[in-house]
Parts: structure tokens; C-alpha cells; sequence
């Protein structure tokens, strides 16, 4: 239990110790600091190394109850051999970052030492395969729902209301109002039943007054000799002419660019999942219903509802009655296996107790004594394993 407790302290203070690190700052660890936290990580890496290295010797390497036979036991020896080619190519001046990334799974080495995390690691260990087939079922809702979008709604969010095309006079080549890339304005094609036509455009406001002044009274002033072209903000050149060029955005057409810098659109099926992904998530789902609404039609609400009954409410569910049924069976069996554990130490509270085990291995009577004495008894390189095998088991039990 204590050196389960220092190995605890030691993982809890590598935390800390990856947590302060500063890459930025940190580059030539010229620092105090860097040279602090570079010492600490040196310190866990031998902790961690010499903690193999015992284990090692205690249960032997390969086989089935061996060191390598168990799979915890195998992460912390790849992450103690990445530590060690790391200060190996620290050692030659070689700076290879992706190795360094192996420090990050370092606090994972608590997960052998609580209970509790056990279970949940092993719980989603043991859901794959079943969450495996509710993936597969998930991925022809996506394909699905995402060829539907493809055939109706390709290229349709990119329409935008453009001027006619012998109208020089707006400086934008189609509307678009202050926030458009958030808040697009979609118009409908003559050829869909869309909800916003470019009818609908709203006047341009200046001012805080909606202007309705038209083309004519630029021209005017251009007889004048005055300038009719609106500035970059869309406003005149003399104070109290106010012309709504809103209202010569008369053309649908399909465009260029869809909403929310290209990311929301149909025009093919990658797109597609990722727009269903959205919508199942219910993150922003209403704005890109409104947008299919817009360009093509009213009924298009039915889409996204049955998109989210079956995608939100159904399959989300579904995969939470997977993992709470895994749950239960893998709490179930852990619980047992650490009742088979606590059994056995109370059995075997001395290790005298194990029959045909440690002690006959450590402490045998001599033959040629006539007294009871016991002496210890272990002879060459298998006694010294096998004693340390027992003495490491010895400590584990206290």
C-alpha cells in the first residue's frame, strides 16, 4: 500500500509538472524554472523506470502472468522506452517533438492504481464491439439523410440576389446585409417554392431612415455634375440623398459562396454528414433549417424533424443503453475479481500460508539440522529470481 501510494504521489506530481511546462518559453531552457521542471521529469523517469525494473525481476517478463502478460503492464513499458529514446536523442542534440508527446500518457499509469478507473476504462473497452453495430446503423442514417440532402439541396444555399446585368452602379457585386457571412440572405430560385424572394430584400437604411429614393435621382444628380456613385458604405456624396439600391437586387442566382465561410451546404455528401452531424447535435440547427427553408421550400421542416428524432432522440439513446447495459455486466465483474483478491489476501495473510509457495521456496528446515530450525534456502540465479519473485509478492500483500 505504500509504494502504491508513492507511485500515486509520483504520477499526481508529473501532472503538475507536464501542467507548468511552457513550450514557448521553454525552448533553449535557459530558465530557472525549465531547469527545475527538467529536473523533476528526470527524477519521474528514473521513479518509473526503477519501478519496471522491479517488477520485472519480481514477476519475470514474458508469460502469460508475467510482466508483459498484462496490458497495463505493457503501457508503462512503452512509455518508460519512449522516455528513454527521448533522453537518448536529448543526449546527441536531436530535438524530435513527437517523441516528447509520449509524456502526455504518463498520468495514465493511475489508472491501474484506482479502482474505479479501471472499470470505466475497461467499460469502454469492452463497448466496442457492441457500440460497433450502432456506429454501423449510424452510418446509414448519415448516408441516408446526406444522399436526401445531396439530390434536393445541392448548390442551392450558395443563391444570393444579384443587380441585372447591364447595372453598373452598386458597389457590391450582390446583397448582402452588414453580417453576412452569420446571417446570409438565401433567395429562392424561379424554379422552387423558397419562403425569401429578392422581392424581400429589405430597403437600405441610412441614418437610421430607411431610404426610398431610386436610380433616378442619381442620374439627376449626374446631369448635375455631381457624383451619383454610393460610396464603399453604400451612402451618398452629399448630405440628404438617401437611395435605396437594395431594390435593384432583382436577380436569384446561384453564386459562389455558401454560409459560414463554405462550411454549411449539400453541394456533396462529405458536407452533408458534416451539416447532419450539426443537426443532430442541436448546435445551430434552427439557422441552417431556415437557410434550406429560404432556397427551396416551406415543407423542408420535415427533413431536419425526422432528422433529429432519429439522430438525436433515437440513436444517441441507443448508444446510452449500450453502455449502461456494459456497465453493469463490467462493475459486475470487476467487483467479483477484486472480491477473489481481498479472498485470497485474507487467506494468504503471511506467506507461510501459501502452501507449496513462497515459503517452502524461502524457508525450508535443513535436512542435516536435527533441530527445527528454518534456514533460507535459495541457490543460484533461479533461487535470487524466485526470492525476489516472493518478496515482491510479500510486499504487494502488505
Amino acid at each position: 500500500l505504500a509504494a502504491a501510494r508513492v507511485s500515486m504521489m509520483v504520477i499526481l506530481l508529473n501532472c503538475m509538472t507536464l501542467g507548468m511546462y511552457q513550450p514557448c518559453q521553454n525552448i533553449d531552457c535557459s530558465s530557472d524554472r525549465c531547469q527545475i521542471l527538467q529536473a523533476f521529469d528526470a527524477f519521474i523517469y528514473i521513479f518509473f523506470a526503477l519501478e519496471m525494473v522491479v517488477k520485472m525481476v519480481a514477476l519475470g517478463i514474458f508469460g502469460r502472468r508475467c510482466y508483459l502478460g498484462d496490458t497495463w503492464n505493457r503501457l508503462d513499458f512503452f512509455i518508460v522506452m519512449a522516455g528513454m529514446v527521448e533522453y537518448s536523442l536529448d543526449l546527441q542534440n536531436m530535438n524530435f517533438t513527437a517523441i516528447r508527446t509520449v509524456r502526455v500518457l504518463r498520468p495514465l499509469k493511475a489508472i491501474n492504481r484506482v479502482p474505479s478507473m479501471r472499470i470505466l476504462v475497461n467499460l469502454l473497452l469492452d463497448t466496442l464491439p457492441m457500440l460497433g453495430n450502432v456506429l454501423l446503423l449510424c452510418f446509414f442514417v448519415f448516408f441516408i439523410f446526406g444522399i436526401i440532402g445531396v439530390q434536393l439541396w445541392a448548390g442551392l444555399l450558395r443563391n444570393r440576389c444579384y443587380p441585372e446585368e447591364n447595372f453598373t452602379l452598386l458597389p457590391k457585386p450582390y446583397y448582402m446585409a452588414d453580417e453576412d457571412d452569420e446571417r446570409p440572405f438565401i433567395c429562392s430560385l424561379p424554379v422552387d417554392n423558397g419562403i425569401m424572394a429578392c422581392s424581400d430584400v429589405p430597403a437600405r437604411r441610412e441614418g437610421g431612415r430607411a431610404c426610398c429614393l431610386d436610380k433616378d435621382d442619381a442620374l439627376y444628380r449626374q446631369s448635375l455634375g455631381l457624383s451619383p456613385e454610393p460610396l464603399a458604405n453604400g451612402s451618398v456624396s452629399v448630405a440628404g440623398l438617401c437611395v435605396n439600391w437594395n431594390q435593384y437586387y432583382t436577380r436569384c442566382h446561384t453564386g459562389y459562396t455558401n454560409p459560414h465561410k463554405g462550411a454549411i451546404n449539400f453541394d456533396n455528401i462529405a458536407y452533408a454528414w458534416i451539416v447532419i452531424f450539426q443537426v443532430i447535435t442541436l448546435e445551430g440547427w434552427v439557422e441552417i433549417m431556415y437557410y434550406v427553408m429560404d432556397a427551396h421550400s416551406f415543407y423542408n421542416f420535415i427533413y431536419f424533424i425526422l432528422l433529429i428524432i432519429v439522430g438525436s432522440f433515437f440513436m444517441i439513446n441507443l448508444c446510452l443503453v449500450v453502455i449502461a447495459t456494459q456497465f453493469s455486466e463490467t462493475k459486475q465483474r470487476e467487483h467479483q475479481l477484486m472480491q477473489e483478491q481481498r479472498a485470497r489476501c485474507s487467506s494468504s495473510s503471511t506467506l507461510a500460508s501459501e502452501p507449496g509457495d513462497c515459503y517452502e521456496e524461502l524457508f525450508q528446515p535443513s535436512p542435516s539440522s536435527s533441530s527445527h530450525r528454518t534456514t533460507f534456502h535459495a541457490k543460484g540465479p533461479e533461487g535470487m529470481t524466485d526470492t525476489y519473485r516472493c518478496l515482491y509478492r510479500g510486499l504487494r500483500q502488505y
